[in-house]
């Protein structure tokens, strides 16, 4: 066994891990990161960025289908799903972006570990906890002895206790993005940003779709108008939708490449079936056999519990990304490794504000928001005023042939601060960096309704729902 000092080891080099190593590294410090499986982890591997690939195939293949509402004929038959084609279109962008990655390594003189990392306690390499004792895939042990150690381990789909995934009939998000056939028909458990955007890319694909939420809607965590206009375009696109339902897990059973499961409804029961089932239904911190037992680490609820700097009880372990409960997003988990380097290197960063922190679904219509939602606002106590204006007002909207969809801001009636902004229609993931900017500029809708947006384009519809808030659009 081999012992390597370094000033910092990161555990998990998934996007919150690799962010906290070049940052380390840019500060002049010796980093090495220890990840068992691929530099990138989730985000790159098995999340953002494949299943973003899948459905913009699915776009695509939708586009082209409807081809004739933008005066373009096809001929009937032309167009055809090749599924394969569509799985190694996605392979080819992830390991370009690996590529990429791992080139950023080697410009930042950054260590890669492949490897099983522990956490060990105080022992003849430390007189503290921290040192990290690795696995290397011959058998062979490493041990790493950190100045300071950052835990970013991430998270893994969710399970429900008597539907766990056995990748065929039953199937977690990691499962779904390695199918190598589409089925027939798919029950999708869980009504959240996995969901929908699971439900929507299928419905594009071809395949029959039920979708199921316990809540009483979808997205239960946005504004409630998104909500309902993502429901409604959905279901007018052959999703099948039931909110406010509980399965009846013990029902469940399959036979005959079919799934059948019953399901209590406010109408009363319901027999579900399907050729699979997509469980979706949030994800869970990796906090188990990487050694916290052997440090004074809290962990609670099954997350790491840090302060808002991200140390942990330890104070010279920090623990970042969705191992510490957080947002569980991946932007977020690359802003808390930043605070964390330029913390333990002795800065004084400022700590994250989950009110500043931007939301994106990536279903069709897509979903953006970020604040607080109208709900949400009024049981704070705000008096609020609200502007909206409908994709449909927006000249660029109806070019693209997606009206479909709005933009609304909320404000506080008093002192004129965003409080929030939500939008769902074309590329509103792309355009909510503006109403980003505003509320960490602490703009007024007015301040960003003077900016001059390009005419025709989608982000006139953020100007014009800020001028709305006072009544002074000219579109709407």
């Amino acid at each position: 066994m081999t012992t390597i000092p370094c000033d910092v080891a990161i555990i998990g080099g998934g996007i919150a891990g690799y962010t906290a190593a070049i940052k380390a590294a840019q500060a002049g410090k010796k980093v090495i990161i220890i990840e068992k499986e691929k530099l990138g982890g989730t985000c790159l591997h098995k999340g953002c960025i494949p299943s973003k690939a899948l459905l913009r195939s699915a776009e695509v293949f939708a586009a082209l289908k409807n081809a004739s509402t933008y005066g373009i004929k096809v001929a009937e038959g032309a167009v055809a799903l090749d599924f394969e084609g569509v799985q190694n279109r996605k392979t080819q962008t992830v390991e370009q972006l690996y590529k990429g990655l791992q080139y950023l390594m080697r410009k930042h003189d950054i260590t890669i570990m492949t490897g099983n990392g522990r956490v060990i306690g105080p022992s003849i390499f430390s007189p503290r906890s921290g040192s990290v004792a690795v696995e290397l895939p011959d058998g062979e042990m490493e041990t790493i002895v950190p100045a300071n150690l950052i835990i970013a381990t991430g998270s893994r789909p969710r399970v429900l206790q008597g539907l766990e995934p056995d990748g065929q009939y039953i199937m977690s998000s990691d499962d779904a993005l390695r199918m190598e056939e589409l089925p027939a028909s798919i029950l999708i458990v869980g009504g959240g940003v996995i969901g929908v955007e699971w439900a929507s890319m299928l419905i594009d694909f071809g395949v029959q779709v039920t979708l199921v939420e316990t809540a009483s809607r979808l997205l239960p965590g946005e504004d409630a108008e998104s909500s309902a206009e993502l429901s409604k375009q959905l279901r007018r696109r052959g999703v099948r939708i039931l909110t406010g339902i509980q399965l009846r897990v013990d029902s469940f059973f399959k036979q005959d490449g079919q799934i059948t499961i019953e399901a209590d409804t406010a109408d009363g029961s319901v027999i579900l079936n399907a050729e699979r089932m997509l469980i979706s239904v949030g994800r869970q911190a990796n906090v188990e056999n990487i050694g916290l037992e052997n440090t004074d680490v809290r962990v609670d609820k099954g997350n790491i519990r840090v302060n808002s700097f991200y140390q942990t009880t330890e104070p010279h372990i920090y623990a970042v990304g969705d191992v510490n409960g957080g947002l569980q997003l991946a932007h977020a988990a690359a802003h808390e490794a930043i605070i964390a380097i330029q913390h333990l290197i002795g800065g004084k960063p400022h700590p994250l504000d989950g009110a500043h922190v931007p939301r994106a679904i990536y279903s069709h219509p897509e979903v953006a928001s970020i604040g607080l939602t109208e709900d949400e606002a009024r049981k704070r106590g705000h008096d609020i005023k609200i502007g909206k204006v409908p994709f449909q007002a927006i000249g660029k909207a109806l070019v693209l042939g997606q009206p479909e969809g709005f933009a609304k801001v909320i404000a506080d009636a008093k002192t004129s601060d965003v409080l929030g902004v939500h939008l769902i229609g074309p590329h509103a993931t792309d355009l909510l960096s503006e109403a980003s900017l505003a509320m960490l500029l602490n703009a007024a809708p007015w301040e960003v309704g003077q900016l001059i947006h390009p005419h025709p384009t989608l982000s006139e519809v953020i100007g014009e729902a800020m001028l709305a808030v006072d009544g002074q659009s000219t579109v709407f």
